[in-house]
């Protein structure tokens, strides 16, 4: 210990003896290196515990709190934390010997200091979340300690050291209580997932925990709508201009959010049953973001692009895209309306299919009009892409939405939207993957509708164009000679499926829905989960990275 040097027969012999027993050692310092080396492996906490030195090692952290031994205090927070990992005799020994209140008061000390030990911090968190493990009874002595005050004071520390442990604390709390869950998400608990969520969006980071609360919170309960407007912050108001584009409607803090529940729901989208009310209320985001957003613009990047109101609109419209996926994931309760078929009635088809028709044509249909001497199709739309991807996310909805729903293959018919959806047929360096969405819409939209089978069978080549960029494409438009009738059909041996898999296709930054297929039968996306399996909190102590010193 560099700069720090304890007169070790200050401390009472019941505290030191036992330590020194216990590892066989002459010293403090060699006394907590081992044991917190021996404590690493179950078999180390079993033999400690049978020792019962967890009541020793709280009375020691006790001492070096008083004592304002900053090292010493790091070197026994550690060895406490690592005693409580996955030993259930320990877990039980720290609840009992108020090892909880102990633990608090050294956070306090650390918390309130104009320059926060995250050190002394993290350990303490990581030491509780290891002991809310242990179940039910656990959790609920550390919540009636922490709620609300301690843990707002802790959520108000701007550092991802500290976050982290405290989002596996609240997490492993309302799984065990699904009730302390419905605490969290009102007044007086929303500022404390608002403050959290604004430390992570701070530096961009999504830890495992992180993800893992939020997916408790907003996908499998309901509490999506009370957090995303706790974000507010004043900035969303109806009296509100288009200043700035919109950016003063949303907060970063909201964009960041859709963005990763966009992420997570992706991650478990075979695993997930999106809540109604979550559902009701990404739709209501993304409409009025789109009446905000600057579609004068062409877009320079993907998600996320800078713009707040951008953002916001984009992730709303990929968690729909996703939503639109789980077609019948789950079972319904009696009298229950399916998410899907509530999102239709709520006008979701006839704004993406204005959305659509608005956009000026891809890239290679306006090219190709430009050169010929058809002029029949007005280019004249004002409306442009504002990020990459978006005409593919409003492709894919269509699609998902299609799937065996003949309402609302019929209703698209009726809008005339299946030549629209001929159009979107192609590919576009601004939209990756637009040509296989395309087809699979195209697919969706005809299969087992005899009426929309029909419209593309009337189809009749106006005029003569000329369109080689779709042949080098994989594509040609077949006439018959007979009828002069037209369609869009694939160049054999042309079509070559993507090769960056993901679970489902990786259409877009990791983000997909069902798997645009040519000439086989649709289904639905595999699971692809990166980082919702709870840590392993048996094998090393807290279950956090490998790089956590221990």
């Amino acid at each position: 210990m560099v700069g720090e040097s304890l007169p070790e027969f200050n401390y009472p012999k019941d505290v030191l003896q036992p330590l020194l027993s216990a590892s066989n050692s002459s010293s403090l310092q060699q006394a907590l290196e081992i044991l917190i080396k021996d404590s690493r492996a179950a078999v180390g906490r079993a033999e400690l515990a049978s020792k019962n030195i967890l009541p020793t090692v709280l009375k020691l952290v006790e001492s070096l709190h008083r004592a304002s031994s900053r090292e010493y205090l790091m070197q026994a927070t550690k060895l406490l934390r690592n005693l409580c990992a996955g030993e259930v005799a320990n877990q039980n020994s720290f609840v009992e010997h108020n090892g909880i209140e102990t633990v608090l008061t050294v956070l306090r000390s650390a918390a309130l200091l104009s320059d926060p030990n995250f050190g002394i911090i993290r350990l303490s968190l990581q030491v509780l979340a290891n002991v809310s493990l242990a179940g039910a009874e656990h959790q609920q002595a550390i919540w009636l300690k922490l709620f609300p005050n301690e843990f707002f004071i802790l959520a108000s520390i701007r550092s991802l050291e500290t976050s982290d442990p405290l989002c596996m604390i609240l997490y492993t709390c309302c799984d065990g209580k699904p009730g302390l869950a419905i605490e969290l998400c009102r007044d007086p608990g929303l500022p404390i997932v608002a403050g959290i969520i604004r430390t992570f969006a701070s530096v961009g980071s999504r830890e495992d925990w992180f993800k893992l609360l939020l997916s408790r919170l907003c996908l499998e309960d309901i509490h999506f709508p009370a957090l995303f407007f706790k974000l507010c912050e004043g900035n969303a108001s109806e009296d509100r201009g288009n200043t700035a584009f919109g950016d003063n409607v949303f907060s970063s803090e909201q964009a960041f959010l859709l963005r990763i529940i966009s992420e997570i729901l992706n991650e478990r989208i075979n695993e997930v049953r999106v809540p109604n009310e979550t559902a009701l209320c990404v739709l209501g985001i993304f409409k009025r973001s789109v009446s905000i957003v600057d579609f004068g613009a062409r877009a320079k990047s993907g998600l996320p692009t800078g713009s707040t109101s951008v953002d916001v609109m984009g992730y709303s419209l990929i968690i729909l895209r996703d939503i639109c996926a789980q077609d019948g994931l789950g079972d319904l309760k009696k009298d229950s309306v399916d998410v899907v078929d509530l999102l239709l009635s709520n006008d979701l088809t006839n704004v993406i299919l204005s959305l659509l028709h608005d956009l000026e044509p891809p890239a290679i249909i306006r090219k190709t009009l430009k050169d010929s001497e058809n002029r029949e199709l007005n280019l004249g739309s004002t409306k442009l892409c504002p990020y990459k991807g978006f005409r593919r996310d409003l492709v894919a909805i269509i699609g998902n939405c299609a799937y065996r729903r003949k309402n609302v293959q019929d209703e698209i018919r009726q809008k005339s939207g299946i030549l629209l959806l001929l159009q979107q047929c192609v590919t576009d360096d601004d939209n990756p993957y637009l040509r296989e969405w395309g087809i699979w819409s195209l697919r969706n939209l005809l299969e087992g509708n005899a009426e929309n089978q029909q419209i593309v069978a009337d189809l009749q080549l106006q005029g003569s164009v000329d369109m080689p960029e779709l042949a080098r494409l994989g594509l040609k438009v077949e006439v018959d000679q007979n009828t002069h009738r037209a369609k869009l059909v694939n160049i054999p041996g042309s079509y070559t499926k993507p090769v960056e898999r993901v679970g489902p296709l990786k259409f877009m930054e990791k983000m997909s829905t069902r798997e645009p297929q040519l000439h086989i039968q649709a289904h639905h996306t595999a699971t692809f989960i990166l980082s919702t399996k709870r840590p392993n909190t048996n094998t090393l102590p807290f279950g956090f990275p490998e790089n956590v010193e221990l």
